[in-house]
């Protein structure tokens, strides 16, 4: 059984969805809007490299990333940041983004504060933020995000007192699911505040290659700018939106010495480091831009597609950057469950990524729609979607 401090979770996301949906028959084509699994096309070369390393798959992997590749994320992070770090202890592949966020937390949130320690969180929210807070004990304390703020957390907002007992505090931009993006005068307020009052930023960075216009600051970057303490931030970036590739699970911590070692020495006895034909495949990904430019661009199509298709729809914002619609309804759920049931579209309601707080759930008029599919598809599905709730 779960610590009593789980007792009160609720049930994922896409279980939950498939609760809601799957006891009615869809009203047309089934089109998924879900989920943020990217259905571009990853480079040719990327099964060509997993094929010539495959005896690698007969010995474990290198704990913290093979140098090759833990050289090809620092020079990506130079290229991209303007910052250059140590690829021995600077950096430290992940299997995923997602290991990468929850274990920081268990090797790095700190037992000196006194009373329960705080973790601030966005809210809407990436689960996984939420379940790392309680797995070491720490009270979660959820920001709303929301229209009034820009759809990004106002730290500003909070107390002296309560920022004294923070710990960490996650930030995900491009954001999911609104698609905003920190400015870097927003960064630098964050980090200054994770200065004066000692906590750490986890700099959830994972859809920072897919937007618009101008590529989004990052936090790294900010903090070398205002000469911050190194540990103080912690940036987390994946190969799964960058390069279309979920299932390689292949990602990158990278922040100050000090805390990459604690990670390092979490991996050992807790982790599931990346299989070697894959860190080949990762090294090469890395060093390779054309393929990310060409993801974007398609991107981009698809942002100007959706625009012109919800066109004069209360309340529609196209995302900054990232790949998905957070789209304004009555009532999430309601409006889901319609438009399954009227047109076999299927998208997620906003409550099911965010939390009730003080009777208010941010999530509860909005539903989530992924523009993962190619760009036709995307239309069909976002025109059916637009014709059943907005007209």
């Amino acid at each position: 059984m779960f610590p009593e401090r789980f007792s009160n979770l609720p049930e994922y996301a896409f279980p939950r969805l498939r609760g809601l949906l799957d006891a009615h028959a869809p009203g047309g084509e089934i089109l998924h809007m879900t989920i943020g699994e990217p259905k571009h096309a990853f480079p040719d070369w990327v099964i060509d490299i997993i094929a010539e390393n495959a005896s690698g798959f007969g010995n474990y992997p290198v704990n913290e990333g093979m140098p090759g590749l833990r050289r090809a994320i620092c020079e990506w992070i130079g290229r991209r940041y303007g910052v250059f770090l140590d690829p021995d202890t600077n950096v430290m592949a992940l299997n995923g983004t997602r290991e990468g966020l929850y274990n920081a937390m268990m090797a790095l949130c700190p037992e000196t504060k006194a009373g329960r320690p705080k973790v601030l969180l966005p809210n809407p929210f990436y689960q996984v933020y939420m379940v790392a807070a309680l797995s070491v004990g720490a009270e979660p304390i959820l920001l709303p995000a929301t229209r009034d703020n820009g759809y990004i957390p106002d730290f500003t907002a909070l107390s002296p007192d309560l920022l004294n007992q923070v710990t960490v505090a996650y930030l995900c931009s491009p954001s999911n699911p609104q698609g905003t993006v920190a400015s870097r005068d927003y960064w630098a307020v964050l980090i200054t505040l994770a200065e004066k009052y000692d906590f750490k930023v986890f700099a959830d960075e994972c859809y920072s290659e897919i937007y618009r216009d101008a590529p989004p600051a990052g936090a790294l970057q900010v903090a070398q700018e205002l000469r911050a303490d190194p540990e103080r931030v912690l940036a987390f970036h994946s190969l799964s939106k960058r390069s279309n590739l979920p299932g390689l699970r292949s990602g990158f911590v990278a922040g100050g010495p000090q805390s990459i070692a604690r990670i390092k020495q979490l991996r050992n006895y807790a982790g599931a480091p990346l299989p070697m034909p894959l860190q080949h495949a990762s090294e090469r990904l890395w060093d390779d831009e054309s393929h990310v430019i060409e993801n974007r661009r398609l991107y981009q199509e698809k942002y100007t597609a959706a625009d012109d298709i919800m066109q004069g729809v209360p309340g529609y914002a196209g995302p900054e950057a990232g790949f998905f619609l957070w789209l304004p309804v009555p009532d999430g759920e309601a409006a889901a469950l319609e438009l399954w049931q009227k047109t076999g579209v299927r998208v997620l309601p906003g409550a099911y990524l965010s939390r009730e707080v003080n009777g208010e759930n941010p999530g509860h008029e909005f539903i989530r729609a992924a523009m993962v599919a190619p760009k036709k598809e995307m239309a069909r599905g976002l025109t059916r979607l637009r014709d059943c709730l907005y007209n």
